[in-house]
């Protein structure tokens, strides 16, 4: 049975929204011109508590997913805003402007490849909802991914486990349903290098998850490479958890504990044989490892104030070319 809607949205937020609907759908756009438009057609056929807007993000899309988007603009019977970046920043880049311009009371962030059957976003926003959970995310039975993108999200997950404070175990998948609330504080973050996850759990730790169906990939392949998954790693890693300093700090005195005892062996050998010892290889080892645990430190020094430089002479998140919204988001807004 359902729980009253008074129960089931954020204190002061009306079953219509913060600003006029119940759910407005995120999606980054990325080599989607074969797949957004069956997306967007699942997706007027939804009815959600409140009403329905999509937030479609064009994040410099290389084919013509923009003549396609600006085309729903002109035929979706939905509430659309087309949002075109000026360029491709990733897709954490894309879902921040998304958020920043949805108005929902929840809002769900999801992928165009049509992998998360439309049919689920109720599911997942209705759970929310009635739950009163802050955030909600997805997991899956059976992943339709290739191996090696597998291991990679178990890879981030692990890791993600170690250096943010979020429920162990909990998977973080890019479908995801976040209150009004998260929203608006996620979306006040203005660095280049948001991990939209990291920033959630500085938010808050009322969150669950639910299982639902993945699909396998309509067409094409994915649009994360290793390189692009090794970066959101070191958004991960570098922008919401001191942890990678303080590693280093631990090898730095591991390595300084190791060579103060094998100085104390080289001198004691040297007492006792009264002979100058010959150990080529053993020095040569120490050096090496020793110079290799350097570079690493320093290494993840530079990422820190690399970023840090960057984020101070001010590259932007994201630049937004132009924007359209269609007649039925204008009166949606005009309500």
């Amino acid at each position: 049975m359902n729980a009253p809607l008074s129960a089931a949205f954020p204190v002061g937020v009306s079953p219509a929204g913060a600003r006029g609907v119940g759910l407005s759908i995120v999606v980054p756009v990325y080599r989607g011109a074969n797949t957004v438009g069956r997306l967007v057609a699942a997706l007027s056929e939804l009815h959600p508590v409140g009403g329905l807007e999509v937030v479609l993000v064009n994040d410099g899309s290389p084919d013509n997913s923009g003549e396609v988007c600006r085309e729903l603009v002109r035929t979706a019977t939905i509430p659309l805003i087309y949002i075109e970046h000026a360029r491709n920043y990733g897709e954490h880049n894309a879902v921040m402007t998304g958020l920043r311009h949805a108005r929902g009371a929840y809002v769900i962030t999801m992928d165009d490849d049509l992998q998360n059957p439309p049919e689920e976003v109720l599911k997942l926003y209705d759970h929310a909802r009635l739950g009163g959970w802050d955030v909600v995310y997805t997991r899956y039975a059976e992943k339709k991914h290739a191996i090696w993108r597998n291991l990679g999200s178990q890879f981030a997950n692990k890791v993600a486990d170690l250096l943010l404070d979020k429920p162990k175990g909990l998977y973080l998948s890019s479908f995801r349903c976040m209150s009004a609330m998260v929203v608006r504080a996620v979306a006040r973050y203005r660095g280049p290098y948001p991990y939209v996850d990291g920033l959630i759990m500085e938010v808050t730790q009322r969150i669950d998850s639910i299982e639902v169906h993945h699909l396998p990939r309509v067409e094409g392949r994915s649009n994360y490479n290793l390189r692009r998954l090794v970066l959101l790693w070191l958004n991960l890693a570098t922008s919401f958890s001191l942890a990678p300093l303080r590693v280093a700090v631990f090898a730095g005195a591991l390595m300084a504990l190791l060579g103060t005892i094998g100085a104390v062996l080289v001198i004691a050998e040297a007492l006792i044989t009264q002979a100058t010892p010959s150990g080529w290889a053993s020095t040569m080892t120490v050096i090496l490892l020793v110079s290799g645990v350097q570079s690493l430190i320093l290494g993840i020094l530079g990422e820190y104030v690399g970023r840090t430089f960057l984020s101070a002479n001010g590259k932007p998140q994201g630049t937004i070319r132009g924007m359209e919204r269609n007649d039925a988001a204008r009166k949606q807004e005009a309500a």
